[in-house]
């Protein structure tokens, strides 16, 4: 699969067989996230890669916060299934101090974004699926998984096999909506 066609076939995976994904497909969507290019080449980036049923459950409850989705109606996270049912979980963090921080503006989160972008790509490219999944508590979450609370965790990614074939992704705003040419448009 060549990139333009990754990028255009891409879509969010919330459901997942229970196949295990092989060890070189794993590694080789962890390297495309470290090939990512970052702010001053800083590589701000670390993943912990969860495989265990029992802490990928306990990833899933604390996807829910109630600040955020109860005002929605939701009673649950709708990746929360995907969080507890993939056979992987990679959670992305970032050293917020080894990242750039140029006029009041940190680029850990661009970075990062930048790197999970490629492993999102690579996953799908690879025949695996993946969603991004940026609602946690992220202090609970650190403590299950050992970070140090000066590491920001960024994003969840469930990974593994999709359960269904893809039937298209959510209407995109055309071009002409969201570029402007010269100056912005009023």
């Amino acid at each position: 699969m060549d990139t333009l066609e990754a990028i255009t076939t891409r879509r969010s995976v919330r459901k997942f067989s229970d196949k295990p994904v092989e060890a070189e497909k794993l590694r080789a969507v962890l390297e495309a996230a470290r090939l990512a290019p970052s702010w001053a080449n800083l590589q701000c980036w670390r993943f912990v890669v969860v495989e265990d049923a029992g802490v990928k459950g306990k990833i899933s409850e604390l996807s829910y916060v109630e600040a955020f989705f109860k005002p929605k109606g939701y009673k649950t996270n709708p990746a929360q299934n995907a969080l507890a049912s993939a056979p992987v979980v990679i959670v992305a963090c970032a050293e917020p101090l080894d990242s750039g921080d140029l006029r009041g503006q940190q680029y850990y989160m661009t970075d990062v974004g930048i790197a999970t972008e490629n492993l999102m790509l690579a996953a799908h490219a690879l025949g695996l699926g993946s969603v991004f999944v940026g609602v946690f508590d992220e202090e609970a979450m650190g403590d299950l998984l050992g970070i140090p609370p000066e590491i920001r965790i960024v994003g969840l990614f469930p990974l593994g096999y999709p359960l269904e074939e893809s039937k298209g992704g959510p209407p995109r705003k055309p071009l002409d909506e969201i570029v402007f040419y010269g100056k912005w448009k009023s």
